[in-house]
């Protein structure tokens, strides 16, 4: 009798772990961020999109493809030509995620390494053509519209293949040696024409300035001249006034120096015999 109860109970107990088995490969879960297409074996992609959490299938003839839909950075080196036939090296970092709506269209079309086989071939495509429209020198000084341009064409054809671009940004822009050197020599002979220019400034101040000083003596003189034929003497008399009070405050600041009254003789009174 206990035998068969533990064989009722072994049976009710395969029984569950079946069920349980059937009942869990019948789910899959979404995570945050992620979607899901379905394939079915008898119907192929179906076009639904599953967003997050816990979904139903059929076990065997059902399966997920799981895709993250989170944006995801990728830099993309490109080596091409401006306008004037330079070599310029640039790297485009690319923030990508694709459509959740066009997912089964992606999985069927491009396969589940999209960005593998889209974003360098279209990036490539992109910067060879923007860049071809500048020459070395509006590249550099017109950076900020080299890249808008490639922003805007990027977007426009990855949005062909069901991908969103969030940011697209040029983090590299370098140039071959030989243009590098040309610029570096052009630079150092900017800089010795502006210092040859602030000389010549120089020159031009320095000759104002003794032709401004060579005028304010003349004018000086003529006034001087104006002064003594007006006032004669007295003026002589007065600077010669002006003159030994200037040397007697000068005297009088000197530690070696003794004042005696006026008219004493300066000879020592030796005694007599």
């Amino acid at each position: 009798m206990a035998g068969k109860v533990l064989e009722t109970v072994g049976k009710f107990g395969l029984g569950l772990a079946i069920v349980g088995g059937v009942v869990n490969s019948a789910l899959f879960n979404v995570d945050a961020g992620h979607r899901a297409v379905i394939f079915d074996r008898f119907r192929g992609v179906q076009n639904k999109v599953s967003g997050e959490g816990t979904h139903f299938l059929i076990p065997w003839v059902q399966r997920p493809i799981i895709f993250d839909c989170r944006s995801r950075p990728r830099n993309v080196p490109v080596i091409t030509g401006s306008k004037d036939l330079q070599n310029v090296n640039i790297t485009l970092r690319i923030l990508f995620r694709p459509m959740s709506d066009q997912l089964p269209r992606i999985y069927t079309t491009i396969g589940e390494d999209y960005d593998e086989r889209v974003l360098p071939s279209i990036t490539t495509e992109i910067l060879k053509s923007v860049v071809a429209r500048f020459d070395a020198g509006e590249l550099i000084t017109q950076r900020e519209l080299v890249s808008r341009q490639v922003s805007e064409d990027l977007t426009e054809r990855a949005s062909a293949f069901g991908l969103v671009l969030d940011d697209v940004s040029l983090t590299h822009l370098t140039f071959g040696k030989e243009f590098t050197e040309a610029v570096e020599l052009k630079q150092v002979a900017q800089q010795e024409a502006e210092r040859a220019r602030f000389v010549v400034e120089m020159a031009e101040q320095h000759k104002k300035a003794a032709v401004i000083s060579a005028e304010g003596d003349s004018k000086a003189a003529e006034l001087i001249a104006n002064s003594l034929s007006k006032f004669g003497d007295g003026l002589i008399e007065l600077r010669k006034l002006e003159a030994a009070e200037d040397i007697a405050f000068q005297l009088s600041r000197s530690r070696n120096v003794t004042y005696l009254p006026s008219g004493q003789s300066t000879l020592l009174q030796l005694p007599t015999h």
